[in-house]
């Protein structure tokens, strides 16, 4: 995808957000890309993208149980996230959002989650598995939207805690 003014007016309004943070962050040289197959899943984004599921850097949203707080979890593809980990780290229980929690918190929909771009700010965990790629990819607002970066660029762009997530 080039960088032409015309390429960028073709991204839909959520992933268009998600570009105009990463430039207003000065991650400008990160490009979203809309794929025609979907990338909802790790699964489908890594065969969508032509990548390892592990390289699929997926945003998760929970649920803070006392406070009601919204918590992003970037994790690897092939990672499942142990919430009990998450939770010491936090200092609550978390569970689970659902997609209207996730939607309103973030204002993107599951699937498209980004880990930039949000409606509000996220305290943000970051797989520390990621750091043994050269290149991820994440989300960038519709199940059909990513970009690739590096794992320090992730971090410096959202600013997460890097913690053992397994």
């Amino acid at each position: 995808m080039s960088d032409s003014p015309a390429n960028k007016r073709a991204l839909s309004t959520s992933a268009q957000k998600v570009q105009d943070t990463l430039t207003e962050r000065g991650f400008g040289t990160m490009q979203v890309m809309e794929l025609p197959a979907s990338t909802r899943t790790s699964a489908e984004a890594a065969a969508a993208i032509g990548c390892s599921v592990a390289q699929i850097a997926k945003s998760l949203v929970f649920r803070g149980v006392q406070s009601g707080e919204p918590v992003l979890v970037i994790a690897s593809g092939v990672n499942r996230v142990n919430e009990a980990r998450i939770a010491a780290v936090l200092g609550e229980p978390i569970a689970k959002a659902d997609a209207d929690f996730v939607r309103a918190q973030t204002g993107f929909v599951i699937g498209g989650v980004p880990p930039v771009g949000h409606s509000r700010p996220l305290r943000t965990f970051i797989d520390q598995d990621l750091r043994q790629y050269e290149e991820i990819w994440a989300a960038a607002g519709t199940p059909h939207a990513v970009f690739r970066l590096t794992p320090a660029e992730l971090e410096r762009l959202t600013g997460g805690e890097v913690i053992s997530l397994t």
